[in-house]
């Protein structure tokens, strides 16, 4: 919506709305994270090789993947609200199962569950806050999904901190003599029940309406959101930007007619999606605890380490907040691109120099701390950048007829690379080592700034009806 319609904005409706969807990014985050510190006790209570915790620890993202790309699809054909209630259940419904799983076969299925809500959490979120909120602010509010990730990352970590540390030790007995690797995600079903209640109170999103033919239904929400005159205008403005040959939105809406090719726009959403995961962020989110304790770390610092880095995330998606919206989504990409490429490129020459004491990768005290600096630096470059950005605009650049097919496709190839490169991290880690690793997603990272150069357009302050491609 345009600046005049931000001055017109019900903000506090909105606050509430944009705080309940952001629910779903934390759901995110919390499900992704709560792996960081149970891996101990998955090997033990699984009797899990390298491979076989590769597989358990990845198994979240398959359905991550094929949860985003129905997700898209669903939202089109039943709303954004019910996808996301949806999740919510399924959210409750996995983290019982993998909590009391009895076999790696039982846990991979309850974590491959909990893959299809976070991946519909992943995609429907950000394109519910960019469909209900202002375009000169869209930005700065839609970012917050991007705090919440990392607040619910910081939530498992805290949480997974407090019950191994009142155990003994993730693996050691706890609440009803179950151990407190369990426990950890168990707790989850907190905040999945808030954000299922909290869902009952935010309307649907007046594009899904519309494209739903419910004009009227969607006059209701944009006049509570906007006030009466701006909704009228709105309506008549979204209507108008539907394709001629409006039809319900289907997958061959992403080949363009005049050159029977995949839309251009489509390539640029799947780009930004694949190379947020080939710069390796969530290497630091799944095995950071046991990354830490490989080069000399304890447990218990580790832990300490993860939850440290975890607030320097979400204060530098506060810098995006306050910025994106006024230098613009493209910048903030490249300047994330560039620094990473820096700061990988540093781990991976840390790397090199360690030394191995009784089978165990040691790094000297003074490299020690300049791979801990790098690290949350890297951490800080991607949050002020990729980390945010990339899920603002897969939001908003795809037009309003493609958007949901345009997210699902994105939100697929998201995932896939997430899977790609998480479940490939533990055998590269032992068999090719860190230096190389890291040095490949160094080069990912320098490869992006170009990427983005090349393909991105910048989207700031442009009203959804505006978007081409």
């Amino acid at each position: 919506m345009a600046s005049a319609g931000a001055e017109r904005a019900n903000m506090s409706f909105i606050a509430l709305i944009v705080a309940v969807a952001t629910i779903g990014g934390f759901m995110f985050g919390y499900d992704s994270g709560v792996i960081n510190g149970t891996q101990d006790g998955l090997r033990a209570a699984f009797n899990l090789d390298d491979a076989g915790l590769g597989v358990a620890v990845a198994a979240l993202l398959p359905g991550c993947a094929f949860g985003a790309f129905l997700a898209g699809r669903l939202a089109d054909l039943f709303g954004r609200r019910a996808v996301m209630m949806s999740a919510a259940l399924i959210f409750i419904a996995s983290a019982l199962l993998a909590g009391a799983a009895g076999s790696a076969v039982l846990f991979i299925a309850a974590r491959f569950v909990a893959g299809l809500a976070v991946g519909a959490a992943s995609v429907i979120s950000p394109v519910y806050i960019s469909e209900v909120t202002p375009a000169s602010i869209r930005g700065r509010l839609s970012s917050v999904q991007q705090i919440m990730i990392i607040a619910g990352l910081t939530g498992a970590f805290l949480a997974n901190y407090w019950l191994a540390h009142t155990a003994g030790e993730s693996t050691a007995s706890f609440w009803l003599g179950y151990p407190a690797w369990r426990w950890m995600f168990w707790m989850q079903v907190i905040p999945a029940g808030i954000y299922f209640l909290a869902l009952l109170l935010i309307p649907e999103s007046p594009r899904y309406l519309m494209l739903k033919d419910r004009d009227a239904e969607a006059g209701t929400v944009l006049t509570k959101l906007f006030g009466a005159t701006y909704a009228n205008d709105k309506v008549r403005e979204i209507r108008d930007s539907l394709a001629a040959d409006h039809h319900r939105p289907r997958f061959s809406d992403l080949i363009d007619k005049s050159t029977g090719k995949i839309r251009k726009i489509v390539w640029a959403g799947i780009g930004l999606a694949v190379f947020q995961q080939l710069v390796g962020i969530n290497i630091v989110f799944y095995y950071g605890a046991v990354l830490w304790q490989s080069v000399g770390f304890s447990e218990n610092d580790a832990l300490l380490i993860n939850i440290g880095s975890g607030l320097l995330s979400i204060a530098a998606c506060l810098f995006t907040i306050f910025t994106i919206d006024k230098i613009g989504r493209k910048p903030l990409l490249l300047v994330g691109s560039a620094g990473m490429a820096v700061t990988l490129a540093v781990m991976a020459w840390c790397f090199s120099t360690a030394t191995f004491i009784d089978g165990g990768m040691h790094l000297s005290d003074e490299t020690g701390k300049v791979a801990l600096v790098a690290a949350n630096l890297y951490v800080i470059f991607f949050n002020l950048s990729w980390g945010p950005v990339m899920w603002v605009m897969l939001g908003e650049m795809f037009p309003n007829q493609i958007r949901g097919s345009g997210l699902a496709v994105s939100g697929f190839a998201q995932w896939g690379a997430n899977f790609a490169i998480s479940v490939s991290f533990p055998w590269l880690a032992s068999n090719i080592g860190l230096p190389i690793t890291y040095g490949f997603y160094a080069a990912s990272a320098l490869i992006s700034f170009f990427f983005v150069k090349a393909m991105i357009n910048e989207t700031r302050g442009r009203e959804l009806e505006d978007m081409v491609g």
